[in-house]
């Protein structure tokens, strides 16, 4: 049942690189170091009680001005009733500037995950999220240039730019629904994998600077897939993948770590080294390389273009690093002594 259950969700991760590139929204290519982002139903599915990320990311810096992407979330899980469940609140912030004006969006997303347990026996979990708060948009007008300000000698700022916007910024409300089943994979516990879809925006929140109101910003659906499994007691596999589509736009991006433990206890190791690579299908290639040292863990990516922007930007597109923290709480409440917990 374990290898089926390993083939299965190879054959998933594998099947998904099917597909086109290029999504609307932010994306980053450390992904799972960004869970509420794929999924508000991947909060708390960790080990620990608390679980506090950021990433950053500087893209396209060799072809024009660099995009700039930030995002911090952080998640407290604990048990919920008398039964082996759990339940995850969290808050997402993202912060992104992009472009010559000055193009910036800042998301404060609350959220809030409930983890349903489905077997006593071993970890099997089906957890509902939601996900739901602000985001502001602006750019600097200073900053923009038009046809209109364009004389017969050339560049003339003093002119007006014809445009019909009065603000330059604006606010609206948007919220996320996603759903994952996570469970082991053995007995001990200690292989897992999950399955998560969510859908994104579906709100359909306007999206203009003219308050035009048939412009929305349109809903994402987001198909996720995980599973982690031991080669052996000091090295283990992690493969991961994300398949999102938004409007008549669609994203796939999927790869594999390999992480080897170094340290006397194999159980609680001094370090874990990871490396592997993943592939944005039709964009870029992805190595990279990660570090724990408990509680800490930090990462660090590179896109290598492989898109037909590859010939201006020369391979170069965008580098990633991330910082992650999660650890346990010392009380009646903390999952540090739950065998069967939600996690991955």
């Amino acid at each position: 049942m374990k290898q089926y259950i390993r083939i299965v969700l190879l054959a998933f991760l594998a099947s998904i690189l099917s597909t086109a590139s290029f999504s609307q929204d932010v994306h980053f290519s450390q992904f799972f170091e960004a869970p509420l982002l794929r999924n508000p139903s991947l909060a708390g599915i960790f080990s620990g009680d608390i679980r506090i990320q950021g990433v950053y990311r500087n893209q396209w810096g060799s072809v024009t001005v660099p995009y700039q992407t930030g995002s911090f979330n952080v998640e407290y899980k604990k048990p919920i009733g008398q039964a082996d469940d759990f339940i995850t609140t969290g808050l997402q912030v993202l912060y992104d500037r992009a472009g010559s004006t000055n193009f910036t969006t800042t998301n404060l997303l609350p959220a809030v995950n409930y983890h349903k347990s489905l077997n006593g026996n071993r970890s099997s979990y089906l957890s509902l999220g939601f996900m739901g708060g602000l985001v502001q948009r602006r750019i600097d007008r200073s900053k923009m240039t038009t046809n209109n300000q364009y004389d017969g000698n050339g560049y003339n700022p003093s002119l007006a730019d014809g445009e019909t916007f009065i603000n330059s910024n604006y606010s609206y409300l948007d919220a996320s629904v996603g759903m994952t089943y996570n469970a082991a994979l053995n007995d001990n516990n200690t292989d897992n994998f999950f399955l998560g879809v969510a859908f994104h925006h579906f709100n359909r929140p306007k999206n203009s600077f003219y308050k035009n109101p048939e412009i929305e910003l349109n809903p994402k659906w987001v198909y996720s897939a995980g599973v982690k499994f031991a080669l052996n007691e000091v090295s283990y596999f992690t493969l991961q993948g994300d398949h999102s589509e938004q409007g008549s736009y669609s994203e796939t991006i999927a790869g594999v770590l390999y992480a080897y433990k170094i340290g006397e206890d194999y159980e609680v190791p001094d370090y874990t080294v990871h490396f592997g690579a993943f592939l944005r299908w039709k964009d870029a290639l992805i190595p990279t390389v990660k570090l724990d040292y408990h509680p800490f863990s930090v990462a660090l990516s590179y896109d290598v273009n492989v898109s037909e922007l590859k010939t201006a930007s020369m391979g170069r597109g965008g580098m990633e690093l991330s910082v992650t923290y999660s650890g346990f709480f010392d009380r009646d409440n903390s999952s540090r002594n739950a065998v069967i917990c939600p996690k991955f």
